[in-house]
């Protein structure tokens, strides 16, 4: 017997709870910082190097990388895809 699913989905219980926004924010950030590091990496890029070329801190840098962290602005996250030949593309649907 298949069993049919009772009640909201996993989205629609987050927005009645006002979670939303918050896991949804949170989890676009770490990916972008999973996307940063892996092109550092791929770049060769210490973390030292990569905030020169930002012209920002290494604690900005380590904040943008913190997958926890995610009071960022879009200037930081522009600078850092272009240091990695990356661009910063949003969208809203």
């Amino acid at each position: 017997m298949k069993k049919k699913n009772i009640g909201s989905t996993f989205d629609s219980w987050l927005r009645e709870e006002g979670l939303y926004e918050k896991v949804s924010a949170t989890a676009i950030k770490r990916v972008v910082a999973r996307q940063v590091e892996a092109a550092m990496q791929q770049k060769g890029l210490t973390k030292v190097e990569m905030a020169r070329r930002m012209r920002t801190s290494r604690s900005a840098l380590d904040r943008l990388l913190d997958p926890d962290n995610d009071a960022i602005t879009l200037s930081t996250l522009q600078k850092a895809a272009a240091v990695v030949g990356r661009q910063v593309r949003l969208e809203l649907v």
